[in-house]
């Protein structure tokens, strides 16, 4: 038992060590967890995060005055001001408040939950996968959505007690939630262990399965129009959302924060691989199962009410990591944060780029995330 705790306190002393989370720890330790990009470079995490913060107010003002109709910013911090009880707002017209109050900020809080939760959940899977491109559609989660959403559009297929116009979201978080099963279930060995590399594989097989069926439905039973509805929805879009399904998503949010912050060693442990972790007396297979259904729920939500979303959870990890180094504890929150931004800003340009039509969102995070990616390529690739 002795020996036990020795090896395990020398393990967590080595993990603080390569994450440079010990005033003694060695530069050269932490160079080689995060790229070789010394601590002495990056950013303080306060000062990021203060920034991030500022920023993402100031985008989110923006974001209520921006529209087809034209608010100024005095006009649409009136209206919150009023409905917070913060002031009378006798001048505060109908008009102003039904497109602020029920129709862009709904939206706004949604864009910014919705970011957070895609980041996180791309933090999460990146760790617990060890695979650099995985993102929360890793099992299969946006595959299975597709299946929902394509049984409701084409064969008008509802569920029981659900409303017609709930019917996609319903569909797809419970396609979402059935592939995810489905993956699980054909990577887990006869011991319950979730091996990366077999879990990832299952997650293309299924998704493989779903295209195959989605593309069969719309070819075969589709009507005309019917492909372009399943298109619109693939790309993402927040235009429905409002106040019920806004404040679902930062519960969601919330939640999602409190419980992988409270996971963030495990993910430090995870980061050097599943013997580390069991070094240091984590319970590996419990912990990845967890943690995967986890994150699967909250991408599941977050797809049934704006569809899949590429890019977020794939580069904002990659990017604050760059910045802030691999420690979870600062990773984490950090992520939520820029990938809230990110994703603002994407509906922000989305819906105001052209006069009296959208660009779906996914189409947007897709050119601001791709030359990214392919950044964060090219950076590994000069360092190999």
């Amino acid at each position: 038992m002795a020996d036990k705790d020795s090896a395990s306190a020398q393990m967590t002393t080595t993990l603080d060590s390569a994450l440079g989370t010990r005033d003694d720890a060695p530069s050269a330790a932490a160079d080689s967890v995060d790229g070789g990009r010394g601590s002495a470079r990056r950013v303080p995490a306060a000062l990021l995060g203060v920034a991030m913060a500022v920023a993402t107010l100031l985008l989110a003002v923006v974001a209520l005055r921006l529209g087809a109709a034209g608010i100024s910013v005095e006009q649409a911090v009136a209206v919150v001001a009023r409905r917070l009880g913060m002031i009378d707002g006798s001048q505060v017209s109908v008009f102003d408040d039904q497109i602020v109050w029920q129709l862009r900020l709904p939206r706004v809080l949604a864009a910014l939950a919705i970011g957070s939760c895609l980041a996180i959940c791309g933090v999460v899977l990146q760790a617990l996968t060890n695979n650099e491109l995985a993102d929360p559609f890793l099992l299969g989660i946006s595959s299975g959505a597709s299946v929902g959403a394509v049984t409701v559009i084409v064969f008008g297929v509802s569920l029981p007690a659900v409303a017609l116009y709930a019917a996609i979201p319903a569909a797809t978080f419970v396609g979402a939630i059935a592939a995810t099963v489905l993956v699980l279930v054909l990577a887990r060995g006869k011991s319950g262990y979730l091996p990366p590399g077999r879990t990832i594989l299952s997650g293309v097989a299924i998704a493989q399965l779903c295209g195959a069926y989605t593309s069969m439905a719309i070819m075969v039973f589709g009507e005309r129009g019917t492909a372009a509805s399943v298109l619109a929805w693939t790309l993402g879009s927040l235009a429905g959302v409002r106040w019920a399904q806004a404040l679902l998503l930062v519960g969601t949010m919330l939640v999602a924060l409190l419980v992988v912050a409270s996971a963030a060693r495990v993910l430090d442990a995870f980061s050097f691989g599943d013997n580390a972790a069991v070094a240091l007396g984590i319970n590996v297979r419990r912990a990845r199962w967890l943690l995967l259904i986890v994150t699967s729920l909250i991408t599941a939500t977050t797809v049934a009410v704006a569809g899949p979303i590429g890019f977020i959870g794939l580069t904002v990890p990659h990017l604050v990591r760059i910045v802030v180094g691999p420690r979870h504890s600062l990773l984490l929150p950090l992520s939520a944060m820029a990938g809230a931004f990110l994703l603002l800003a994407s509906d922000t340009i989305a819906r105001s780029l052209r006069d009296g039509a959208e660009i779906p969102i996914g189409v947007v995070t897709a050119v601001v995330g791709a030359p990214l990616l392919i950044f964060l390529l090219r950076r590994q690739a000069a360092k190999s």
